[in-house]
């Protein structure tokens, strides 16, 4: 049977790309200048172009769904607050940290990070996640 301790932690990075803000706004048809255009973004209070807000957080569905609570786990809830900017060839390192494990009800709860290269924390929140029992699909 699959347990969980209160704070393990996974971990897993990606750097963010021109092509994967294009893609992303290709997929979810967020095409909204301050991710896609480099003059309009000069006169953001970024003064540059930043990541969309749920390409950063689409790290979390890597982490949670493949690493911790990993393979066969489902998503029940999650909360998101972005707290600093993510700009293109930012590395966001996606974190989560067990708080709590339900075992007779299966549901775990993580807190969630993501933080960039300078160790700023860029992201915030909290998830629950249903898993299966070990080698049980849900």
């Amino acid at each position: 049977m699959t347990t969980f301790t209160i704070g393990q932690k996974a971990t897993c990075s990606k750097t963010i790309t021109e092509s994967d803000i294009v893609l992303y706004a290709g997929i979810s048809g967020d095409f909204n200048p301050v991710h896609m255009d480099k003059e309009y973004a000069k006169n953001t209070r970024f003064n540059q172009r930043i990541a969309h807000g749920l390409l950063t957080s689409s790290l979390l569905s890597q982490l949670l769904g493949m690493h911790l609570p990993g393979k066969g786990s489902v998503y029940m809830e999650q909360t998101i607050r972005f707290t600093s900017p993510v700009f293109i060839g930012d590395t966001i390192t996606a974190t989560a940290t067990v708080q709590e494990f339900l075992e007779e009800k299966r549901i775990i709860k993580l807190l969630t990070e993501c933080h960039n290269q300078n160790d700023v924390l860029v992201l915030t929140g909290s998830a629950m996640m249903m898993v299966p029992k070990g080698g049980e699909m849900l």
